[in-house]
């Protein structure tokens, strides 16, 4: 049960005043909410980006145009549009000793501003101002306010990331409300640690964070900001640790053969095993014959060859009579493992099917009977793999990939699905040491660190795109010489907000160059629409394939051996490197074009170089990491699955360690979290919703 104290901050955001169905549903959007109400939590830990700063007062001649100003003026006079023109802005004009300024309304109600700016008085005006026709105007004005109620102006105030829709106002006015309903909580931290680190309680640095005093109380490395995000670490650290710590209480079941189904898989491959992967089998057979149970990280860059190294770890359960699934995050991912383990499979006499939300009906429900009657070895699918009603006769092997974009809970729903399941997470992403231990815990880890024989370096070249016209050459010519071409756009139609290429557009203006060789493919379209789209690309009926990320990970056509990505810099390292890997995956030379806008920002060509420099992915991370933070070394800020919410571990990565040593701490002392700290750290685990991990205590 949730502790009754949190019940205001768990309240929909409808409790809060001026927040009502329709703003709730702009809320959910804005807070990452798509699966169910937005509460009162989820705004508090909404942070501010920065602040305006209305401290200083300047004279009207001292004002500098682009800035926002606060400045005291006497209204003079009012100009109301004309009758027969009630589009024409309504405009104040006010003054000081030193010079005027216009406030200038649009669709204005006259008595409202003669109220708010009677002539003759003086008034506080805060906003914007900009030079426009040779004066200086403030177009509504974020503040008016009188002298006498001066206090009432905040001097420096909270700017938050927004959506279509919501207005600055309106998430402060919430923000207010969602403060006033703020508890008090029992303090969950170390004492003496909040003593060494000067920390602030977790209400304390809520409203340091939503009130400010000056610009510097809302930046990441603030005492207040570090000790939200410490907070959250250490709630990701310990439901890691009692995760592991429940896997452990459960007795693990040994799953050992003598390696036949293996060596068939291995007789099967057109290549030999790298080094590293044969290392990696031989840790993870090892692990599977204990009688513990395994959790076992296996990462390593695109094309490294994780996939085969799944399919011999399920070789082994299989050989012992008993099952194994993949999970995959997209069904494109899922489709890819399948076309990879299929034929190796055959030839190893292994049973394979797919379970994605494609499959329905009488395919689905014969399946499932297949599954459940043993019929099935291996099952390859997304999500749909732990719903209710998918049932094994003996699932032996959970293999996770991409594990980032998977929660804690869903991983347990499928360990679930069988006695003593043993875990293999597979990422495509190297992930720095600092992030492995934030998402995975203290797993095992193994790495994938060479390419299979035969591959080819990727020639990777930036170009600007004023050199567009040679790039479409350089495809022409590519398309000519048999090979296939991707071109990577980063979305899918023009918005009105922004400048970027959309790949519907691009592929338009390509179709006039290439004609039916070239194929459109994007994340809108329906699933079997993209297979067939990939589909006659694998083929070679069409050469040139517009697309969007949607081919970051998972497509496998070893003829491509262009890739152009536009707009490169607006692009993550890891994502870059993502769809760099769709290419050089055969035995002929790859080029990789990264086409940007001139100028470049600083990171944005960091970025450029460290990708022309190496293919290494773990250096890659790395840098990734120092440049850009966890959301980009996992590609999920692009897919709209952050790591934190709060922490950033470009700046807070130094307390995931110590976050890791409390969490070990506490549970040496208080493995059920029954002492007053444990019980105060459970209102931690619920706030960050990592309350999956206090059912595993019940659990046992």
């Amino acid at each position: 049960m949730r502790p009754s104290l949190l019940d205001p901050l768990f309240a929909p955001l409808t409790s809060l005043p001026g927040v009502g169905p329709k703003l709730e549903k702009l809320y959910r959007h804005l807070l990452g909410r798509d699966e169910g109400p937005a509460r009162v939590a989820d705004l508090l830990l909404h942070l501010p980006a920065g602040t305006i700063d209305r401290r200083a007062r300047p004279k009207l001649r001292d004002v500098v145009p682009g800035t926002v100003a606060t400045v005291l003026v006497t209204v003079d006079r009012h100009r109301p549009a004309p009758p027969n023109r009630p589009r024409a802005p309504y405009q104040v004009y006010a003054s000081d000793e030193t010079g005027d300024l216009t406030l200038t309304f649009f669709h204005a109600k006259r008595d409202y501003l003669e109220k708010l700016l009677p002539v003759g008085e003086r008034r506080i005006v805060s906003g914007t101002a900009e030079f426009y026709d040779g004066t200086l105007q403030m177009v509504h004005p974020d503040r008016v306010v009188s002298e006498a109620d001066l206090d009432k102006l905040p001097l420096v105030e909270p700017v938050y990331p927004l959506t279509e829709g919501l207005s600055l106002n309106q998430v402060r006015r919430a923000m207010d409300g969602a403060l006033a309903k703020l508890p008090m909580l029992p303090e969950w931290q170390d004492e003496a640690w909040l003593r060494r680190s000067d920390s602030p309680s977790f209400a304390e640095a809520l409203h340091a964070l939503h009130r400010p005093e000056t610009p510097a109380d809302v930046t990441p490395e603030n005492a207040a900001w570090s000790r939200l995000a410490y907070d959250e670490l250490l709630a990701g650290q310990l439901a890691l640790a009692l995760v592991r710590e429940h896997q452990r209480r459960q007795p693990g079941r040994g799953s050992s053969g003598e390696g036949a189904l293996r060596e068939k898989v291995v007789a099967a491959l057109p290549y030999s095993l790298t080094p590293s992967q044969e290392r990696a089998v031989f840790d993870i057979v090892v692990d599977l014959a204990r009688p513990e149970r395994m959790v076992r990280l296996l990462q390593g860059d695109v094309g490294s060859g994780k996939t085969v190294v799944a399919l011999l770890a399920a070789a082994t359960v299989i050989e012992a009579g008993r099952q194994t699934a993949l999970m995959a995050p997209t069904e494109i991912l899922a489709r890819q493992h399948l076309k990879t383990i299929l034929p190796l499979a055959e030839k190893a006499g292994i049973r394979v099917a797919v379970l994605t939300g494609r499959e329905r009906g009488k395919e689905r429900s014969e399946t499932l009977e297949r599954l459940g009657r043993g019929d099935i070895d291996l099952i390859v699918g997304t999500h749909a793999l732990f719903q209710d009603d998918v049932e094994f006769r003996d699932l032996a092997l959970a293999v996770v990939d991409e594990q980032h974009r998977f929660g804690v809970h869903q991983r347990l729903a499928l360990a679930r699905k069988g006695q003593a399941v043993d875990m293999l997470v597979l990422t495509a992403t190297p992930i720095p040491r600092t992030l492995a231990l934030t998402f995975f815990g203290d797993m095992e880890i193994s790495e994938l660190r060479e390419k299979p024989a035969g591959r080819q370096p990727i020639d990777t070249r930036a170009i600007p795109l004023s050199r567009l016209d040679e790039v479409v050459a350089a495809v022409g010519r590519a398309i000519a010489e048999d090979h296939r071409v991707y071109w990577v756009c980063p979305l899918v139609e023009e918005s009105e907000k922004t400048d970027l290429a959309a790949a519907e557009q691009r592929f338009e203006e390509l179709k006039q160059h290439f004609g039916e060789r070239a194929d459109l493919v994007h994340g809108k379209m329906k699933g079997p629409d993209k297979d067939r789209a990939m589909a006659r690309f694998a083929a070679g009926e069409t050469r040139l394939l517009v697309a969007t990320t949607v081919i970051e990970v998972g497509v496998d056509v070893p003829e491509a051996t262009v890739m152009v990505i536009e707009h490169a810099e607006r692009f993550g390292l890891a994502q870059l490197h993502q769809l760099r890997g769709r290419v050089g995956r055969g035995s002929g030379r790859s080029t990789c074009l990264l086409l940007y806008r001139a100028p470049l920002g600083e990171t944005a060509a960091a970025r450029l170089k460290i990708l022309r420099e190496t293919e290494d992915g773990f250096r890659i991370a790395e840098e990734d990491l120092r440049l850009r933070g966890e959301g980009d070394v996992l590609g999920t800020r692009q897919s709209g699955v952050p790591g934190f919410r709060v922490a950033r571990l470009d700046v807070h990565a130094g307390l995931v360690a110590p976050a890791r040593d409390d969490a070990k701490l506490i549970l040496s002392r208080d493995p059920d979290l029954a002492a007053p700290r444990g019980q105060a750290l459970r209102h931690l685990l619920y706030l960050f919703e990592r309350d999956e991990a206090i059912r595993l205590l019940r659990a046992g």
